[in-house]
């Protein structure tokens, strides 16, 4: 209540135009806090609040705002003014920002900016996107290894105001071959006359720029890190990646792992801002690919007519075993892709991961065919051999789906795809037609039809 009537106040005094009481009450408020009100306001107060703030703070906000607010602001300004704003973001920002606006755009931006942003802007965009190189900064405090204490902090007096952190520090070598890093606090600690090299930590865990970032978010998990350093082929120090970059990836990637379990082809945009048509475009693909595979399961019912005229009531249950089926593949498909995208779960895990499904199938199974004969026979009344193909049934699938959901995601795997696409809509197709398939040969064997 209280953050709502401090936002309410200054949103009066924007009315109001009492543009320099609105500046200084705006400095003592959170860069997120603001950003995210700017984004309820309407375009004409959103850019102009925008223009109030100080030059730093602007930045600042600037790269807490959603891509389309950053976006309408660019091009609301003039070149150089948008220019301004782009050198004084990140690198990393800058760059995501380019990534996102037209290209007549970006080229104004760029030859309006300072030659260091271009450079920065550049190196970055050259990497392949969602790799270690295309999320990193080049932002960082460099040491050199024969420094000592007292050189050290006064570089970082001079480079850290413009750096993304200060807390841990680079030490390289004439061609900026990583040789070590340092603690801010045990420079604090040392005396000013110890030498970098004595004080430095050699072993550093660095990360490769061409690194896949979901596997960079393994090793910030890994090892614990707030900050890791980018290294090239030739162990030269490119730029660090920070852990806030790392809670912007695990948000992508679970997002667009649902998505793919879903059976929808990814999206990089929020749902409310994305329009009919593109949704439309982004699942239709799946839904048509599954309607036809669907076909599968029509088809082994019709070569069956027979056998179910000859004994209907197999009919009402066929959905409780299908959906049964679809549910157990489901949840050992999950399972299995969350194993592999955690690193827990490896291509020459096959053989302990099928017996274990297996074991799983079978407690499963049999506890849900007990289940299911009880109730066939105490409150539906069917004959004893009907209820017995039904529940034989159950276990078959059960078992024939998680075996199925357990494989299809460490085979997508190994052959180079994605394992999230191999989950619950793709799975339950494959074990709805093996279900039926099971279920019709057991009734010929039991019921003789």
């Amino acid at each position: 209540m209280e953050e709502l009537n401090v936002f309410d106040e200054l949103l009066n005094l924007l009315e109001r135009k009492e543009y320099v009481k609105l500046r200084t009450n705006l400095s003592e408020l959170n860069d997120a806090d603001i950003a995210a009100w700017m984004e309820k306001l309407c375009e004409e107060h959103m850019l102009k609040l925008f223009r109030i703030l100080t030059k730093d703070q602007a930045a600042d906000v600037f790269s807490y705002l959603d891509s389309d607010i950053q976006q309408k602001i660019i091009k609301s300004m003039s070149d150089k003014e948008a220019a301004g704003i782009i050198n004084n973001l990140m690198a990393d920002d800058a760059a995501d920002l380019m990534e996102e606006m037209p290209a007549n755009i970006v080229k104004k931006i760029l030859a309006n900016a300072n030659a260091d942003t271009r450079r920065e802007i550049n190196q970055l965009l050259r990497y392949p996107e969602d790799s270690a190189g295309s999320i990193m900064t080049v932002e960082y405090v460099d040491l050199k290894e024969t420094s000592t204490v007292r050189e050290a902090i006064e570089r970082i007096r001079r480079v850290g105001v413009d750096s993304e952190t200060i807390d841990v520090c680079y030490v390289l070598d004439s061609e900026r071959h990583l040789l070590g890093t340092v603690a801010l606090r045990y420079l604090l600690l040392s005396k000013d006359d110890d030498v970098i090299s004595n004080i430095m930590h050699e072993n550093v865990i660095t990360l490769h720029t061409l690194m896949d970032q979901e596997e960079v978010a393994r090793q910030f998990k890994k090892y614990d890190f707030t900050t890791m350093p980018v290294v090239d082929n030739e162990n030269r120090l490119v730029g660090i990646i920070t852990v806030d970059d790392i809670v912007d990836i695990l948000e992508e990637e679970a997002t667009e792992d649902m998505e793919k379990m879903a059976a929808i082809v990814p999206s990089d945009r929020p749902y409310m801002k994305t329009g009919v048509l593109d949704t439309y475009k982004k699942r239709i693909p799946w839904l048509l690919l599954l309607m036809v595979s669907a076909t599968f399961t029509g088809a082994i019912i019709k070569s069956f007519e027979d056998a179910l005229s000859v004994c209907a009531v197999l009919i009402a249950y066929i959905p409780m075993l299908m959906d049964t089926g679809g549910n157990a593949g489901g949840q050992a498909s999950v399972t299995v892709i969350r194993g592999l995208s955690l690193g827990e779960i490896a291509y020459k895990d096959v053989p302990r991961v099928m017996w274990k499904e297996i074991r799983v199938a079978v407690f499963c199974g049999i506890t849900l065919a007990a289940a299911n004969l009880i109730k066939l026979m105490v409150f539906d009344r069917l004959d004893l051999a009907v209820a017995i193909t039904i529940c034989l049934t159950l276990i078959a699938a059960v078992l024939m789906a998680m075996l199925i959901g357990c494989m299809l995601p460490i085979l997508a795997k190994r052959l180079g795809f994605d394992p999230a696409v191999m989950a619950s809509p793709f799975i339950t197709t494959i074990v709805d037609a093996l279900s039926l398939l099971a279920y019709f040969r057991i009734a010929s064997m039991i019921l003789k039809i």
